[in-house]
């Protein structure tokens, strides 16, 4: 649940896409049917996710739980 009272603007949006091009899993973010991948900022940004909102990760491949974490990571610090 996103806690910033910005939402995700272009800072955090980087954050997770820097994030997600780290590892060689597919990365998919789901907010309200709505899906962008993890790794291209504008798909990211285009979810419009603001504060208050439920973003969901979706994580496929090798390296999936470490990416889970590092993600998670990430979002609780820019995020709340």
């Amino acid at each position: 649940k996103i806690k910033d009272e910005h939402g995700v603007h272009a800072r955090p949006a980087g954050a997770i896409v820097n994030c997600a091009k780290k590892f060689a899993s597919e990365i998919t973010i789901r907010k309200d049917g709505r899906e962008a991948n993890a790794k291209r900022l504008l798909s990211v940004m285009g979810l419009g996710a603001k504060c208050g909102e439920l973003l969901e990760f979706f994580i496929d491949g090798n390296d999936e739980e470490t990416a889970a974490v590092e993600l998670e990571r990430v979002c609780r610090e820019i995020l709340g």
